[in-house]
């Protein structure tokens, strides 16, 4: 069972990469979420965070799409508030376009 100290170690490397595989997604727009969030996150990410992700990642494609998009809220009983702060990361990092240096 996962203590709340525990929740806030970070991520090894190891299941660091396998959570980004089980982040695959068949709809597009919900992959870009999941990059953005990886590319700004992912050197940072906690165990507690991981923990949210892979609630999320058990939710079909459409419905973690309503969700990230703001279309639904989850159920506070269902998600908690890790699955919600992280919803809220995936959320502002995907409303967002990648950065893209000028050419020179």
């Amino acid at each position: 069972m996962q203590t709340a100290a525990d929740s806030d170690q970070p991520l090894s490397e190891r299941a660091l990469s396998k959570l980004k595989w089980r982040c695959r997604r068949g709809l597009l727009e919900n992959d870009l979420f999941i990059a953005r969030f990886f590319e700004r996150h992912e050197a940072r990410m906690t165990v507690g965070q991981a923990g949210a992700m892979e609630t999320l990642m058990d939710l079909s494609d459409n419905d973690l799409l309503d969700f990230l998009l703001r279309r639904k809220e989850p159920e506070p009983e269902w998600a908690g508030a890790e699955v919600a702060a992280l919803l809220q990361l995936m959320r502002t990092d995907g409303a967002q376009r990648p950065v893209i240096s000028p050419s020179s």
